[in-house]
């Protein structure tokens, strides 16, 4: 596809082939105007800016990428293809042994944008306000309108049609850093762009404070923080005032490292040696910041111990009882020597012994 870019940037152009036996690739270039004298081009042409990757299967395929454009990159590529045995000899015409596809390329002069130089955030700096800076001082075309990105993203309510153009941030914070862009639109030509870059130390804000977990399962502690540049992360675990540091070397250790987040996985815990405090520390060019997690390691007997609470109070409730029966008071037990009631008397035998004593006494 003919494309139109700017001097500083980079294109690519593709070549799909098929044939068999599988064609031949080769890249040629002509300048314009100049449709008639192409030259050969090379990987590692015009001071290794040119690079030609090519790879042969059922077909053929090629990619011609040239970076760092300057205005002498104009013109006419060419990708040609040929699996004819007489394609490289000379006497023949090239136009009878080659099929040919082309493209153009069009460099223009990038326009020239005066914009604000970086800007460090710190802690006696995070009140103050802070204003980005764009100014469009040289188009060989008219321009549009301008916009502004952040992180690749547009920042909405930001266009405007004026050459000059800012970008305030009322209460920076550390996630207000990152890679800021001035964006101009053309009609006739590509967008061209300034980039500010603000900067800031790591800030974490947010990890696992705490996990529990049982001997021999596995656990996973992170960390995710804002800042720019993206910081560099590590892993240490502390012990009183020493450190311990960890990566990806133990076989049960695993650090997963992406931009502004990480995660640190322990698979088989140990109850002797991984219960303890664990560090993770983001570090850039501006600062670092760390924040700990505890991880605690329980025994395999953990999920009995509510059941042998419940047993234990069962038995102790049960001895309990036990000892008051035995130490009940005195009086409270029936003594086998007492009579349970008066004794009845034999009132027949007392009027018999009573008669006896009557006829006796005459």
């Amino acid at each position: 596809m003919s494309e139109t870019k700017l001097t500083g940037d980079a294109f690519e152009l593709y070549c799909d082939v098929v044939g068999n036996p599988t064609p031949e690739i080769q890249w040629w270039y002509a300048e314009i105007n100049r449709a008639d004298s192409f030259k050969q081009l090379w990987d590692g042409a015009r001071k290794r800016r040119v690079t030609i990757n090519t790879a042969y299967g059922t077909n053929g395929v090629s990619v011609l990428g040239i970076t760092r454009l300057t205005l002498e990159d104009s013109g006419t590529y060419e990708c040609r293809a040929s699996n004819d045995p007489r394609r490289n000899d000379l006497r023949q015409n090239p136009a009878i042994t080659w099929i040919r596809a082309q493209a153009t390329i069009s460099v223009l002069q990038k326009p020239k944008i005066n914009a604000s130089d970086q800007t460090i955030l710190s802690a006696d700096t995070s009140s103050k306000p802070v204003t980005l800076q764009c100014n469009l001082t040289t188009a060989h075309t008219p321009h549009k309108e301008s916009f502004w990105m952040k992180n690749g993203q547009e920042i909405p309510s930001t266009r405007t049609e004026q050459r000059s153009t800012a970008y305030r941030i009322t209460k920076p914070r550390a996630d207000d850093s990152g890679e800021y862009m001035c964006v101009y639109t053309f009609d006739m030509a590509p967008n061209a762009n300034a980039t500010i870059e603000v900067k800031a130390k790591p800030d974490i804000t947010g990890h696992k404070r705490s996990e529990n977990k049982n001997e021999g399962e596995n656990a996973t502690m992170y960390c995710k923080s804002v800042g720019y540049p993206h910081p560099t992360w590590t892993w240490r675990k502390v012990d009183g005032t020493s450190y311990m540091d960890i990566d990806n070397s133990t076989g049960r250790f695993f650090i997963m490292n992406r931009d502004n987040y990480t995660e640190l996985n322990i698979v088989n815990l140990d109850i002797n040696t991984d219960p303890g405090i664990y560090e993770c520390n983001a570090t850039n060019m501006i600062g670092n910041t760390a924040e700990t997690t505890i991880l605690r390691v329980r025994s395999h007997l953990a999920p009995l111990w509510p059941f042998l609470g419940v047993l234990a109070e069962i038995i102790i409730l049960v001895v309990i009882i036990v000892v008051y029966e035995k130490r009940k008071r005195p009086d409270d037990i029936i003594d086998d020597d007492e009579p349970v009631g008066q004794m009845k008397t034999n009132s027949t035998n007392n009027h018999k012994d009573k008669n006896i004593r009557q006829r006796n006494t005459k």
